[in-house]
């Protein structure tokens, strides 16, 4: 298969997910309550896939009382619930602080980041 309908696969895949659709693979029961970090708040929400956890995650905010929300998942994976849970708050909080109030400066209400 070429490289380009393996990522159209993946991104489908993925994009599919947040639209409530499954391939087989489903979101992991939630197994970490949320970090504070910052002004926001960061759930992890791993990926079940298989026998393997798939890095993602949202981060949450409320501006003027409204909750903005940014969607992330990445293409790491792993075999163990903690490991993907403890990466995921990483990189959310990594994520939080390289774009420092530009996460959340367009104002949409959801958005994948």
């Amino acid at each position: 298969m070429c490289y380009a309908a393996v990522m159209a696969s993946f991104l489908s895949n993925i994009l599919s997910m947040f639209a409530g659709g499954s391939k087989g693979e489903a979101p992991a029961a939630p197994a970490a309550e949320p970090q504070a970090h910052g002004d926001c708040l960061i759930h992890a929400t791993p990926i079940r896939e298989g026998n393997q956890f798939r890095l993602a995650g949202r981060i949450e905010k409320d501006v003027d009382g409204e909750l903005l929300v940014r969607n992330f998942v990445r293409a790491d994976v792993f075999t163990s619930m903690d490991d993907a849970l403890e990466c995921t708050f990483r990189k959310a909080r990594q994520i939080i602080d390289q774009n420092g109030t530009a996460l959340f400066s367009d104002g949409e209400k959801s958005r994948s980041t």
